[in-house]
């Protein structure tokens, strides 16, 4: 039962579902309980027993009948970090999930996918290869003052992420989102020439469901209008912490109309 709390979190994110992932548990703990030896349940070393349990977990999975034949539930990944994990082949994804999801080091991995230690250290660098490459966000500056719109350029590249356009008014991030295609935008309330931040994210939501994020010396007009909805808010001056933390809050959030996120989280309960 101890070990109950992490086969569920490993089942629902290999499996990609929390109904398939439950069903996988439950298979497991009856062939775990109908054989406790092999399995050694009454062992003292927890991480060596879960171990074997992860292992029969991925067996179950990969089984033609009775099980889901090693292919996940893609229709319910509705995280942006579940999509990424989707593009994988499977050998990256186990890995990358026992490591990064399970907190296994690469030789326990290892004993658990019972392949050498270096192909899955090289399969984990692939992995976090194409996940980096996944989870890079494409983001629209849209900002009048050239040394702030430098400011949140030189934060963004530093993050890791893509800058696809800039602009100052709406006409010019209107035409810059229908070139570029962003998956983000950081908007003023106050554009050039008497353009509106709100009027633009607006569009730009109707136009594509954009995400949104303000940095604004105006914090309190989206509240006061009752337009708070359409994106964070970070108030001039700010720090690059904050530009950092709005971002990669807005990159791991499911867009307007995805699914609930079924990949467990990292905590155990």
């Amino acid at each position: 039962m101890a070990q109950l709390p992490y086969m569920r979190r490993y089942g629902r994110a290999l499996t990609g579902s929390t109904s398939r992932g439950d069903d996988l548990v439950t298979r497991a703990m009856e062939d775990a309980l109908g054989d406790p030896v092999t399995f050694r349940l009454d062992a003292d070393e927890e991480v060596a027993t879960r171990r074997r349990l992860y292992a029969l977990l991925n067996t179950l999975f990969d089984a033609p009948t009775g099980g889901a034949g090693g292919k996940t539930a893609a229709t319910e990944a509705g995280h942006p970090m579940e999509a990424a994990l989707g593009t994988l082949p499977e050998l990256e994804r186990r890995v990358f999930l026992l490591v990064s999801l399970e907190e296994l080091p690469t030789s326990q991995a290892a004993d658990v996918l019972d392949l050498p230690v270096e192909q899955i250290r090289e399969a984990l660098g692939r992995a976090q290869n194409a996940m980096r490459e996944q989870l890079v966000a494409n983001i629209l500056i849209v900002e009048d003052d050239a040394i702030i719109a430098y400011d949140l350029t030189e934060t963004v590249l530093a993050m890791g992420h893509k800058v696809c356009g800039t602009a100052a008014t709406m006409e010019e991030a209107l035409a810059a989102a229908a070139a570029n295609q962003p998956s983000l935008a950081l908007m003023d309330l106050r554009l050039a020439h008497g353009g509106s931040g709100i009027t633009t994210a607006q569009a730009l939501r109707e136009s594509r469901a954009l995400p949104i994020i303000f940095v604004t010396a105006f914090a309190e007009e989206l509240k006061q209008r009752g337009l708070d909805y359409l994106g964070p808010v970070i108030k001039k001056p700010f720090t690059r912490e904050q530009i950092e933390r709005a971002i990669t809050q807005a990159v791991f959030t499911p867009r307007p109309g995805d699914a609930p996120p079924t990949l467990a989280g990292r905590t155990v309960g």
